[in-house]
């Protein structure tokens, strides 16, 4: 009884299936037709584009409402196409009209740009190239006379259209075939193809000769004997006197191996000794075009080896749709404004990354040594953010307009910020931007058990010397504002601040209100002035600027060649730094003015400057204020801003330096969890430096890994570990 009701429904289920395909092919008979009948070969060639785009559509066409996986949705397409097929068969006069619209369409899109300009970077530069694509995300797109580049990419909108493409079979694409061209096509298409080839070949050759290029390959050559030479001539020899020579063929794939060596070359260097946003866009440019010409090196040996493609009705299936499913990918992958930032900025920030991290190296404390060392360099920054507050406090009350005040703001805080440089002092707040990228290099260490202890003693390691350096900078700051306070009370019989002004500083300061965003947008200011810095320093090496002040004649002739390379080496070792604290002294004191300008209520809130304004608005009011609530509150607001400031700064720094560094998210993850539970277990080990002797708190780390080694072994392990700045460049700066 059971197998019979099976039965039943099994037999119910295909009757409903069939009722609903019958219902379909009359519901897509009625569309198909009207759409045929729309084809007139006699029509302007942009109404046949227009006709060519509807039929697409249709085919491609999905309910957006839809339950179906791709799969299916690669099936449907599929089904429609075969029924537009059927249909074409069953009904030989418009399948005649159809041929010939589609078929004159065809052979009125002359030249290669279907082939050399689908998918590849057309603009000479980055900018230009950045604002064709805004541009063409913005406005509207003009008709395409002939074009059958432009034709392509409207037909194919999504990438997913190349998985279509791929999964037809191959009866079906003889059939498109004998649909849609000739012998004719066929050749001309073939020519098209040499075309291509050619012009993709001189671009090639036009930016390999150019000095940017010549000047990072070594050993230097003659114009004559380069690759990119080469390359054009042995191409033209295969296109024009030896199209079937098997050698002619190899000889030339060989030249475009050699040529994408080249530009890997090129990386190299850029890698080593600074890096080019315009040049990598054109190295980028560079490979694609080269992987393009072995594309259409290989679909044209296919097509001779058939017999010169065409008669036969099926040229090369397989071939085609790579071809034409590589065009779809490409383009969409290229039309991306943010992919294109992506490609062209992403060894920039590799590299500003790296070289933060060369600098954050030292400003880890490992051991209680350093830990002692890093509490006396920041006291050092503390002592001098005293007078840094002072400065502050004397522009304010200059009354000048608000504009000279950010200025003059500014400048204190740079001269500040570059004292305690030169004294071999620390602020906190600017370590984590230096930092971080330390932690992500050893993220990409992360393959085993053992690597995960050694990262968490290094984020242990690294928290540490971030809460010496505010330690430090507050027990600095906190004494001597209080001396200058009372020399100031002892020679003017006034105190620092007027009690309105200090009551105003007290609420200012207080943990409820605006101070929490305040503090973490300072954070942001501290981690833009760390990528200027690395901006700069990558800048620097770019110029080679350290060779040109040790060779400038001038500076030769005045200071004397030893100490002209001395002068160049010590700025050489110092330029990040100094645009540095350039950079954060005059986001400090003009971004608060920027934002009022523009009517936004944004101000800046720094740990130990906040410190110290705190401490000189309390000896102001005198021993009472330690009973008002109100300074309880600004005592909390300093520690969110500690936090914020140390937090936002962290957490943007190594945000992009895991993405610069492709460290995978599951790694993220892991290493995330094991830091939570390993500080829920021992907070002190993240905030004080562990005894010589302190072995009983071994076992709470290897807990904590151990508890996180599953998630290891499954994140991915059996990747090759990254190797740190150093070892990639060992001839480099910092390295």
């Amino acid at each position: 009884m059971k197998f019979l009701l099976l039965r039943l429904r099994v037999m119910w289920r295909r009757f409903r299936h069939g009722e609903q395909r019958q219902a379909d092919s009359l519901h897509y008979t009625r569309q198909v037709d009207a759409l045929m009948r729309r084809a007139n070969p006699f029509s302007a060639w942009q109404e046949r584009a227009d006709w060519i785009i509807d039929v697409v559509h249709w085919l491609r066409h999905v309910p957006k409402v839809s339950m179906l996986d791709d799969e299916a949705r690669l099936r449907f397409r599929q089904e429609r196409l075969r029924f537009l097929l059927e249909w074409l068969d069953s009904n030989r006069d418009l399948r005649r009209v159809v041929q010939a619209t589609l078929q004159k369409t065809l052979r009125e899109a002359a030249g290669p740009e279907l082939f050399c300009a689908t998918g590849l970077p057309h603009e000479p530069a980055f900018f230009s190239e950045l604002s064709e694509h805004i541009v063409k995300l913005v406005l509207p797109k003009p008709p395409f006379e002939a074009d059958l580049s432009a034709l392509f990419t409207v037909l194919f909108p999504a990438q997913e259209d190349a998985d279509w493409l791929l999964a037809l079979d191959r009866d079906s694409v003889a059939q498109l075939w004998k649909l849609m061209a000739d012998d004719g096509i066929a050749h001309s298409y073939q020519h098209q193809i040499d075309e291509a080839l050619i012009y993709l070949a001189t671009m090639v050759l036009a930016d390999g000769i150019s000095k940017a290029f010549r000047q990072k390959l070594d050993p230097k050559m003659p114009l004559q004997a380069t690759p990119f030479m080469v390359l054009r001539r042995e191409l033209e020899t295969y296109l024009y006197v030896s199209p079937r020579d098997e050698a002619a063929l190899r000889s030339v794939r060989m030249l475009i191996a050699v040529c994408q060596a080249q530009t890997d070359r090129i990386y190299a260097h850029l890698d080593e000794h600074g890096v080019s946003v315009s040049l990598v866009y054109r190295v980028e440019r560079m490979r694609a075009q080269l992987t393009r010409m072995a594309l259409l090196a290989d679909m044209r040996s296919m097509i001779y080896s058939n017999g010169h493609g065409g008669q036969q009705g099926e040229p090369g299936t397989g071939q085609v749709q790579a071809l034409l499913g590589d065009l779809i990918a490409a383009h969409h992958q290229r039309s991306s404004v943010r992919g294109l930032i992506q490609r062209s900025f992403s060894l920039l920030a590799r590299k500003m990354v790296e070289r933060n991290a060369d600098h954050g190296e030292h400003y880890i404390a490992r051991d209680s040594k350093e830990y002692r060392a890093m509490l006396k360099a920041a006291g050092r920054g503390g002592v001098i953010t005293a007078f840094t507050v002072l400065g502050k406090s004397l522009v304010t009350g200059l009354g000048a307009a608000r504009f000279f005040e950010g200025i003059f703001a500014s400048l204190n805080y740079a001269v500040s910020f570059m004292a305690i440089s030169a004294v071999g002092g620390v602020l906190a707040t600017k370590q984590p931007a230096v930092t971080a990228p330390v932690l992500a290099s050893k993220m990409g260490q992360l393959d085993t058990v053992e690597g995960l202890r050694a990262l968490l003693t290094e984020i242990a390691q690294l928290l540490r010397s971030q809460a010496a350096a505010v330690f430090g900078n507050l027990m600095g700051v906190i004494p001597v504002m209080l001396l200058i306070s009372g020399l100031i009370m002892l020679s003017t019989d006034a105190p620092m601040m007027t009690a309105e002004h200090a009551r105003a500083s007290l609420h200012s300061l207080s943990v409820i209100g605006p101070t929490p965003l305040f503090a973490a947008f300072t954070g942001i200011l501290l981690w833009l002035s760390s990528l200027a810095s690395g901006f700069t320093d990558n800048w620097f090496a770019l110029r080679r600027l350290r060779e040109a002040l040790a060779q400038q004649r001038r500076l030769v002739y005045v200071l004397g060649a030893m100490r002209a390379e001395r002068w160049a080496g010590w700025l050489d070792r110092n330029v990040a730094q100094i645009a540095g604290n350039l950079s954060l002294g005059l986001l400090l004191g003009m971004t608060p003015v920027l934002a009022q300008f523009f009517g936004l209520p944004l101000d800046v809130r720094h740990v130990t400057l906040a410190t110290g304004s705190l401490t000189a608005a309390a000896s102001s009011l005198g021993w009472e204020v330690l009973a008002a609530p109100q300074f309880w509150l600004a005592v909390a607001g300093i520690a969110s801003i500690g936090v914020l400031n140390v937090g936002v700064s962290f957490a943007c720094a190594l945000t992009l330096a895991l993405r610069a560094r492709d460290v995978p998210a599951r790694i993220r993850r892991l290493v995330f969890r094991a830091v939570l539970r390993r500080f829920s277990a021992s907070p002190r080990f993240f905030l004080f430096p562990e005894a010589a002797a302190s072995k009983p708190e071994a076992p709470v780390e290897s807990d904590a890994a151990d508890t996180a080694s599953d998630d290891t072994r499954q994140a991915d392990v059996g990747r090759q570990p990254e190797s740190t700045p150093s070892d990639q460049h060992p001839g480099s700066r910092h390295g």
